[in-house]
């Protein structure tokens, strides 16, 4: 019987008797989470109506508050997951998750929505922080490619849905139905946890404390750096609250390393990317999702601004790239079991180069077979890369360390994503990408070939440098190491 070992001794691979009730858990909480983005996005409009606030203001907060306390918390919570077990963390998440959708739902007012989304944020982040670990301690290192690759396709399907869902219960019933509906998928997840889920592994080789001082600075740290990001394009990255913000998130990340040289047991264990294998994945990671989520974030104002597209039909065009994911991740996640993840995630990570740069190239007179093609391209490299670099990811450390590997995994999407996001858009409007396309749609005066010249112009400069980014991940990719 083949065996994997690590620090924290050996056990029989495929010895779990209910990995696959364990997947079932797994997936439903990652289900719900991602559900819940693009649900909740969707139905701003409707929270701001019904509060009486414009959409801009206190009503990003409900999206910004969840983001910047998942991201914060991601990396502690794995370590913490690594000392106490996943078991009783994952179900607390659950439940913290699906009580404060309960207390959103009969939210009286948008102060009181804005806090418990952060609440609902700190449980959404117990899910996040450990999903991968629980997935990796009850599967053996030859069957985790399939599975991450059924997780990635689990989420694809939400994200494409979210928006969807979103729509037909906030015009069905209301907004707070949005919420409501986590309520009984939680009590689900929750019960099914505690009947299915045992831990296979309890975490041995001494006992081993949480560090409380590096967890707070850690996190303080990666919310000024969160908010930045978020607040960068609105207020000005030269403004002088985004500068203290970045300030102050290097001077808490340094005042985290000097803190974490002085205790026995630190939050982040630096000696893991001594492994090849685990640092060029994670690095990957950040840069495929710094790279590719640029697409879900500018091709809307594409369609829509510089098209003219109705929101449904532009919706229904981002599926795509979604679809595209969940049809490809499974696949590759399966052979990625066979012939490792160095060539598969190298390759996929070019591929998506490759859509980026077709993408650059759409014009104000693209048809909707011009936009599908490269968007699914685009999508089936993104698929190609996920599961066997997630796979790399939690299958190059040792068993207690699939918490904080695990949240590394998690935030190295989490920051890609955000970075992305700033990135492209600091490109978009310094170009005068964002002035044209509002100027498209109330149809100014100005010469509208002019108006979709500088938009082209602005659109493409941002994929271009997206794909550069992509293609520098395809080098520290093929730079990984051999699982061993």
């Amino acid at each position: 019987m083949s065996r994997i070992t690590g620090e924290t001794g050996t056990r029989p691979a495929g010895a779990e008797p209910n990995k696959w009730a364990v997947l079932a858990i797994t997936l439903l909480g990652i289900f719900m989470s991602a559900l819940d983005s693009g649900i909740v996005n969707i139905s701003l409009p409707k929270i701001s109506l019904s509060f009486h606030v414009p959409l801009s203001g206190m009503v990003e907060w409900v999206i910004i508050g969840y983001l910047v306390v998942i991201a914060s918390l991601l990396l502690s919570l794995g370590r913490l997951a690594d000392i106490t077990g996943r078991k009783a963390l994952w179900t607390a998440g659950i439940a913290v998750f699906t009580v404060s959708s309960a207390l959103c739902g009969a939210a009286p007012s948008l102060p009181l929505l804005v806090v418990f989304r952060v609440f609902q944020g700190i449980g959404a982040a117990m899910t996040m922080a450990i999903s991968s670990a629980m997935i990796a301690s009850v599967f053996p290192i030859e069957e985790r490619g399939r599975t991450f690759g059924i997780v990635a396709a689990v989420v694809s399907v939400a994200t494409s849905a979210g928006p969807t869902v979103g729509g037909i219960i906030t015009q069905a019933f209301s907004w707070r139905w949005i919420f409501y509906i986590n309520i009984p998928i939680g009590v689900i997840g929750i019960i099914a946890t505690l009947r299915f889920y045992s831990e296979p592994e309890r975490p041995v080789g001494g006992a081993q404390r949480f560090d409380p001082v590096g967890a707070a600075l850690l996190s303080a740290c990666v919310a000024c750096l969160m908010l930045g990001i978020s607040f960068g394009q609105e207020a000005g990255w030269g403004s002088a609250i985004i500068v203290g913000l970045f300030s102050a998130a290097a001077i808490l990340f340094t005042a985290f390393l000097a803190a974490e040289m002085r205790v026995r047991q630190p939050i982040v264990d630096f000696s893991l990317f001594r492994n090849r294998l685990f640092s060029s994945a994670v690095v990957s990671s950040f840069l495929s999702f710094l790279a590719l989520f640029a697409v879900t974030f500018l091709m809307p104002f594409y369609l829509e601004e510089l098209l003219s597209f109705p929101p449904r039909q532009a919706g229904l065009l981002m599926t795509v790239v979604p679809l595209a994911i969940a049809l490809i991740a499974p696949l590759s996640g399966i052979l990625s079991d066979r012939i490792g993840s160095q060539v598969l995630s190298s390759l996929g990570l070019a591929i998506g180069s490759v859509g980026l740069w077709f993408l650059s190239n759409l014009t104000p007179n693209a048809t909707i077979f011009d936009i599908v093609w490269p968007l699914a391209v685009t999508g089936f490299g993104q698929g190609m890369f996920q599961s066997p670099n997630n796979n790399a990811i939690m299958s190059s450390v040792p068993l207690n360390r699939l918490g904080i590997a695990s949240g590394f995994q998690a935030i190295a999407r989490v920051l890609g994503q955000g970075f992305s996001v700033a990135l492209a858009g600091a490109i978009f409007t310094s170009l005068g990408g964002a002035h044209a396309g509002a100027l498209l749609v109330r149809k100014a005066a100005s010469p509208v070939g002019l108006l979709q010249a500088t938009f082209t112009h602005a659109f493409h400069a941002a994929m271009l440098t997206c794909m550069i980014v992509a293609a520098v991940g395809v080098l520290t990719s093929l730079v990984r190491g051999p699982l061993r």
